[in-house]
């Protein structure tokens, strides 16, 4: 993030804050991780799956520690935050194992601590380390990222921001009647508390239609105004952009200068604390991304997906640490960027998934790259709903994935009850993704797009052997362990 977003008197704060984090990894080793991505991504059900896995010695070929044989346990113990409600583990895997729904997703920051026990491959490391990793595995919602490019924002360049996007393609439909109550608002007149509400609610209603699941658009700040938690009904999430405004100061007490005063305030009392508390004391971290849902529903909700991933990452202090930085500017050394879903995909469009991921993350890449950090991308399914197949199609093999798809979920004429499997051909990604990002001034490019068939499945029911329930199935799981974690357990 450049500095220019935070102050002085942030740095100070977030420098001690570092300070106290390095002084209690002097007895117990840790590593913050942060888990984020917008919304479906499934954050709750990666942190769920890769606990169990690790718990329960999971099939994890790929995470060395494991594989080698020097991992030799893990097990939860009470987080270091207070203040941080717990990731509700035991609950989430219980809705995925026993009852096969899938967990609620994340509305608020949660934190859980799971300590790893292992041996070092180093004969000099083992005799100065004690063999044990901390995880601090911190979940929050991606939208709250979208609201730290925010705090190097003014109101004017908020609402000009928010007005123009909302301008352009689909979002022009959706922001219609916001964008026709903005039109007849003075905005010199007096402040007026219902004005402002009427407003903000017409704001948020734009932006629910924009993340509705028939839209699946992706750029949505503020994103408290989505998810407010004890803060609805606050002046600090009363307030909305207003298209063209007048040049210079806003007259005193008028709505302008409530407005502008509420932004302010949204930005101080919710973007800095979660910034400084929790965002700048991250070690690695992880976003998960939902690729197929924005490529089941175009090219402009594709494109959207990529503003707002281009945003999200732009906000990460990625580099290389030494002693120096580690002690007042902490970095995240590593950021992975995962599609998730992998298993509503035949194995062979997984690498097409995992390229046409890469292009959504294309400019982000190069920046974190140059940092020093080392970023990734892959596709994965954190729990793994399906299985493959092949049927006999007028002579010729068809690849498809079989699993039970979830009560309501339709293919062409048919309805399910959340009961019965079926097979899908779910179709194949185009080997370029070119297509997805062209805009509407260079041609209709529907007819290069391919027919997908993405269905959403129920959990898979777990098998037993010998009576031991085995942990939860997945797709390149250990792959993304091993590159988030292995280097600090050799």
């Amino acid at each position: 993030m450049p500095p220019s977003l935070t102050s002085l008197t942030d740095e100070a704060a977030i420098t001690l804050d570092n300070l106290a984090d390095r002084a209690a990894n002097l007895v117990n080793p840790t590593i913050r991780l942060g888990v984020t991505g917008l919304s479906r991504a499934g954050k709750t059900v990666f942190i769920s799956s890769l606990v169990h896995n690790l718990l329960h010695g999971g099939r994890l070929p790929l995470f060395e520690p494991l594989r080698s044989g020097r991992m030799t346990g893990a097990t939860l113990q009470e987080q270091p935050d207070d203040a941080v409600p717990r990731f509700q583990y035991e609950d989430h895997i219980r809705a995925l194992v026993d009852e096969r729904i899938w967990p609620d997703s994340t509305r608020a920051i949660s934190e859980l601590r799971l300590t790893i026990e292992y041996q070092s491959a180093s004969t000099w490391s083992r005799m100065f380390s004690a063999g044990r990793l901390s995880i601090d595995i911190v979940d929050y919602p991606g939208e709250w990222l979208l609201d730290l490019p925010l705090l190097g924002q003014d109101y004017r360049t908020f609402s000009d921001n928010a007005t123009k996007l909302a301008q352009s393609g689909v979002r022009s439909e959706l922001a219609r009647e916001w964008l026709a109550l903005a039109a007849t608002i003075d905005t010199e007149a007096p402040a007026d508390e219902m004005t402002a509400r009427r407003l903000a609610e017409a704001f948020t209603t734009y932006l629910r239609l924009c993340k509705s699941d028939e839209r699946s658009l992706s750029t949505l700040p503020p994103g408290r105004f989505l998810m407010p938690g004890d803060l609805e009904g606050s002046p600090a999430l009363t307030f909305a952009p207003l298209p063209a405004l007048p040049e210079g100061r806003a007259p005193k007490g008028s709505l302008r200068a409530m407005m502008e005063r509420r932004f302010e305030a949204y930005k101080s009392v919710v973007v800095k604390p979660f910034f400084r508390e929790h965002f700048a004391r991250l070690d690695r971290q992880i976003v998960l991304v939902d690729a197929l849902q924005a490529i089941n529903r175009g090219p402009e909700a594709v494109q959207d997906l990529e503003r707002a991933l281009g945003d999200v990452l732009a906000c990460f202090r990625a580099g290389s640490n030494n002693i120096l930085t580690s002690l007042v500017r902490r970095r995240i050394d590593r950021v992975l960027v995962a599609a998730t879903k992998a298993d509503h995909l035949h194995h062979e469009s997984h690498d097409r998934l995992e390229i046409l991921t890469r292009r959504l993350v294309n400019r982000a890449i190069k920046t974190i790259g140059m940092s020093g950090a080392g970023i990734e991308v892959m596709a994965l399914a954190s729990v793994r709903a399906t299985r493959e197949a092949s049927v006999k199609q007028d002579g010729h093999d068809l690849p498809v994935i079989v699993g039970t798809p979830m009560a309501g979920e339709r293919i062409g004429n048919e309805v399910f009850d959340g009961n019965r499997k079926t097979a899908v051909f779910p179709g194949d990604l185009p080997q370029d993704p070119e297509a997805y990002f062209r805009s509407v001034d260079e041609g209709d490019t529907s007819a290069l797009l391919p027919d997908l068939s993405i269905v959403r499945f129920r959990p898979p029911q777990l098998e037993e052997k010998q009576g031991l329930t085995l942990s939860v199935p997945h797709i390149r799981l250990d792959r993304a362990l091993q590159f988030l974690l292995g280097d600090r357990l050799a």
